[in-house]
């Protein structure tokens, strides 16, 4: 009772928020890079806030479905089908026993989610089931997904009430050049007047040099007022370093613990989606804001969510899919 993977694709983990508390012993947070896709995935199941997922890069997996659940698709547009037949986004979806459900490269944005009624059955180890590549620890086997991989489910879950409202409009990540809202500091004060300006007037490029680590941005030199090295302190996912060569590095999941170059601000949270779905070549610009005006960015995206969540507990009046629903449904219980 599970999915089997036929094809890894090009980066495919398990994960969910993080394996938080534990950067003081060196271990990072890890977890989804795109936290509003990961949340919308498993609102649209009733699932659990944090629970695991299957995170994917640029190109998706190839999976094989052991038996029957339900499933949301979230994030950029991969192309997805299911025994070749193109398949719905933000929607709760019936998968039989034996169905295929394949990915191409990502049309639009660079990361997919896939999240599953039936929960995935994979140790919870230091509070989470996320993947931690680096230590080799959670998820499965503590490493990406690879061809021939078997993933159990923990419980059957088959039925959800109101299934016919449960689709939402998708995020769209096809822009090509996007502005981040970012909280100056913490050691902003480390650099020139003209090296604040510079970062806030000019548009940057994301680089290939982009990775569930980090982004590396090219663009204009930032200038320090004498050096950006400090003793290393603690990384927030989204801080912004500066090295010596004067180009920021915003780092991501997967970042270090600790880091010794100045971080000349912080991309507010709601903001980070929008980065981790850039490609190679895509622009990016800089609004500095106040932690109040992050707080209550925060707040409307905590409403935005609880208003989904009204939505696809509205009954639906759409006849034609109820059709191919009980269609679908007839087949589910036929096992």
């Amino acid at each position: 009772m599970g999915i089997r993977i036929l094809k890894g694709g090009m980066l495919t983990t398990v994960q969910d928020l993080g394996r938080n508390g534990y950067q003081s012993q060196g271990f990072s947070v890890a977890g989804v890079m795109d936290v509003r896709s990961f949340k919308i995935a498993n609102l649209l199941l009733d699932n659990p806030e944090n629970e695991a997922v299957l995170e994917f890069t640029l190109i998706g997996p190839t999976l094989e479905f052991t038996s029957a659940t339900i499933i949301a698709i979230t994030g950029g547009d991969f192309q997805p089908t299911i025994n070749g037949e193109p398949a719905p986004m933000y929607t709760a979806i019936y998968m039989n026993k034996g169905d295929i459900l394949k990915f191409g490269s990502a049309r639009t944005g660079s990361r997919g989610y896939i999240a599953f009624s039936s929960y995935l059955d994979v140790p919870v180890v230091m509070g989470s089931r996320c993947t931690n590549m680096k230590s080799k620890i959670g998820g499965f086997k503590g490493r990406k997904l690879q061809a021939g991989d078997y993933l159990n489910f923990r419980i059957k879950r088959r039925y959800l009430p109101f299934f016919l409202s449960r689709k939402l409009e998708p995020d769209n990540f096809d822009k090509e050049a996007d502005t981040l809202r970012v909280i100056m500091g913490p050691q902003d004060h480390k650099f020139s007047k003209q090296g604040i300006e510079t970062f806030l007037t000019t548009e940057y490029t994301v680089t290939s040099e982009f990775d569930r680590m980090g982004c590396r941005l090219d663009g204009a030199y930032i200038a320090p007022k004498e050096s950006s090295d400090i003793i290393s302190d603690g990384i927030a996912f989204g801080s912004i370093q500066v090295p010596a060569h004067g180009k920021p590095i915003i780092l991501l999941a997967d970042r270090q613990t600790t880091g010794g170059y100045a971080k000349i601000a912080t991309v507010a949270s709601v903001d980070l989606p929008k980065l981790v779905q850039r490609k190679t070549d895509h622009k990016i610009r800089f609004k500095a804001i106040t932690v109040q005006e992050a707080q209550e960015l925060y707040r409307k995206e905590m409403a935005e969510l609880d208003e989904m969540r009204k939505i696809i507990h509205k009954p639906c009046k759409e006849v034609l899919e109820c059709r191919l629903v009980a269609k679908r449904l007839a087949k589910l219980f036929e096992e």
